[in-house]
């Protein structure tokens, strides 16, 4: 198989202090841009002002790639619908891997074994169920399977990295590293229990109705290797859902950065800024797109991390065959691991690593549903007027690439501007990640938001689930959010209803 290099802009190459220079020209693998091109771009992605019918397009969310939309649980594992036929014995063979359940080494199928030592699942596809979205536990009985904790501890300057500007340097816990897992093969002790308590907040809202947000305390319990750092800083994160990356990741990052205003300079009280991150594939800055806080820089990278990360599974840019395990944990690093030599001495190799990042960048976002609807056509209108859109960005022109046509000169309908924002006290992890500080997030896509029951079988939203449903989403949003949350709380019930309605057609 050909390894496709992403469509990662060159601007995205270069130390941040280079950002501001257009270099949309210089895009890896891709056809520069006409300046015809550039003005039809401009114009197609310029903000509506017609809310009395749908946009030209707008039923594709990914363009070509766009698949029909199904009333299944498999809705968000099809592939690009674009996808040439050549290329979907690649996409089926990366969802294979996707799928493996991983054993512990030594075992009698050399390929499959590698697990841990200490792990939060044994596939992919345990934490993203259905490619969807995962889920806090939903009893004491329930197994956070698709949910953990981050950690880290404050950094001195000289940690840092020096070529990215503002980095806020962290290191790992020296007991537990950068995750907390709560699994381990046979023979080990996992490193912890998640504990989640919640207390209720009743919120009232225009006409007499009235919602509650679940507010979390979280706990490392059942340690299993000595006690946290006393700095150690925990950031609870779900799996996200895995439709469209590609199509994120062919977005030239110059059109990215276009939209940052981290000085708010324009006044309208938003200011997304660039989390700049280290890219471990070219070994320099790089944009960061993937992650809740926009950690990694490309789909092969936040695979290749949550191989590494999430199952134990050495690979070709994080080849520690015992994962997560750190210096301290010394019994953890020398029990058996699966680095054989069919592997190239890793546990995945080059090729599978790839085979996963394919699958991964195709897999396709669903036709929109009902956007002729009336009340889904007032919704879109609300969700304009009270700034939602100014964060949730509508539409992107993705490059032209000349080896990946699934995601080439695709106008694509993501709702996020692909940067960080400031989202207040209440969603806040305090946990700062490469340059978002611990208040900021990730604009995270909607595309897809409205088959997160059908596909997840619940309606648990934000970063760490505690939102049950739409409303208590947009009700946690703070900071930069503030004023369209307050919007959101006064307005007259029948927009709120449209409001949610055109969230759930996309």
């Amino acid at each position: 198989m050909t390894y496709r290099i992403p469509a990662i802009g060159l601007c995205a190459l270069m130390p941040v202090a280079a950002f501001a220079q257009d270099l949309t020209d210089l895009h890896l693998n891709t056809i520069e841009r006409t300046p015809e091109e550039t003005a039809r771009i401009m114009a197609v992605t310029a903000a509506t002002q017609d809310f009395t019918r749908a946009e030209p397009f707008e039923t594709q969310s990914a363009g070509a790639a766009t698949t029909r939309a199904r009333n299944t649980a498999d809705a968000f594992s099809q592939p690009s619908e674009n996808m040439p036929f050549a290329d979907e014995l690649d996409f089926r063979v990366g969802n294979g891997l996707f799928r493996k359940i991983w054993v512990s080494s030594p075992s009698s199928t050399l390929a499959t074994d590698g697990l841990g030592p200490i792990y939060n699942a044994r596939s992919c596809q345990r934490c993203h169920l259905k490619d969807g979205r995962g889920h806090p536990p939903e009893s004491a009985e329930d197994s956070p399977v698709s949910m953990f904790f981050r950690i880290s501890i404050p950094g001195s300057e000289s940690d840092g990295i020096a070529e990215i500007e503002d980095y806020l340097a962290t290191l790992p816990d020296p007991n537990y590293g950068t995750q907390l897992q709560d699994f381990a093969v046979l023979g080990h002790p996992a490193e912890y229990r998640m504990d989640i308590t919640y207390d209720e907040i009743e919120i009232a809202l225009s006409d007499g109705e009235t919602a509650s947000l679940r507010n979390p305390t979280y706990r490392a319990a059942d340690l299993g290797y000595g006690p946290l750092h006393p700095d150690a800083m925990l950031s609870p994160r779900i799996a996200p859902q895995m439709i469209g990356l590609g199509l994120l990741e062919a977005i030239p990052a110059a059109d990215i950065l276009a939209n940052a205003d981290p000085d708010d300079l324009d006044g309208d009280g938003i200011s997304g800024r660039a989390n700049i991150v280290w890219s471990v594939e070219y070994d320099t800055p790089m944009l960061g797109r993937f992650g809740l806080k926009a950690g990694a820089p490309t789909v092969a990278q936040q695979s290749a991390g949550a191989f590494a990360g999430d199952i134990g599974i050495s690979n070709p840019l994080f080849n520690t065959p015992w994962g997560e395990c750190t210096e301290l944990q010394t019994e953890c690093r020398s029990a058996p691991h699966g680095d054989d030599a069919g592997q190239n001495g890793f546990e995945i190799d080059a090729e599978g690593l790839d085979l996963v990042t394919f699958y991964s960048q195709n897999l396709a976002v669903p036709a929109r549903r009902d956007v002729e609807d009336p009340e889904v056509l007032h919704g879109k209108d609300v969700f304009y007027s009270t700034g939602c859109a100014s964060c949730h960005t509508p539409k992107f022109v993705t490059a032209r690439l000349e080896d990946q046509p699934e995601q080439s000169f695709q106008l694509i309908w993501p709702y996020s501007d692909m940067l960080l924002h400031d989202m207040g006290e209440g969603l806040a992890d305090n946990r700062p990640e490469a340059r978002a500080t611990g208040q900021e997030w990730r604009t995270p896509p909607l595309w897809g938001i409205g088959l997160t029951e059908q596909v997840s079988n619940h309606t648990y939203f934000l970063h760490d689930g505690r939102a049950r449903n739409l409303l208590e989403a947009v009700l946690w949003h703070g900071g930069e959010a503030q004023a369209a949350r307050d919007t959101v709380v006064e307005m007259p019930s029948e927009d709120r209803a449209a409001l949610i309605r055109f969230l759930e057609s996309l």
